[in-house]
């Protein structure tokens, strides 16, 4: 089974892979976490790394991840994506987080 994932991406990440605010990748199986950021790493190899770690696989500090109106950073990679994104409704978010005092 092959599902479309919608996938918003912040600025300086669209800037890097030269796409528009969103892009759809082909996710093989079950739509996980883990899958739709190694689809979106597969098309867009420049992207490698800055979402997440090569080594650790585990997410870079300063981005989070969004869907449905919730924070699933800190979800298992894992655990399946809600169906709205799987049905194309609603995209998986890549949000950087802002820092500062």
């Amino acid at each position: 089974m092959t599902t479309q994932v919608r996938i918003e991406l912040p600025a300086h990440l669209r800037t890097l892979a030269g796409v528009g605010r969103e892009v759809s990748v082909e996710v093989e199986g079950t739509a996980t976490l883990r899958s739709a950021i190694d689809a979106l790493e597969a098309r867009y190899p420049m992207l490698r790394g800055t979402i997440r770690d090569q080594v650790t696989q585990q997410r870079r500090p300063f981005l989070r991840f969004f869907a449905c109106q919730e924070d699933l950073s800190h979800d298992s990679p894992d655990t399946p994506l809600p169906e709205a994104v799987v049905s194309g409704k609603e995209p998986l978010i890549v949000l950087g987080a802002i820092a500062g005092g």
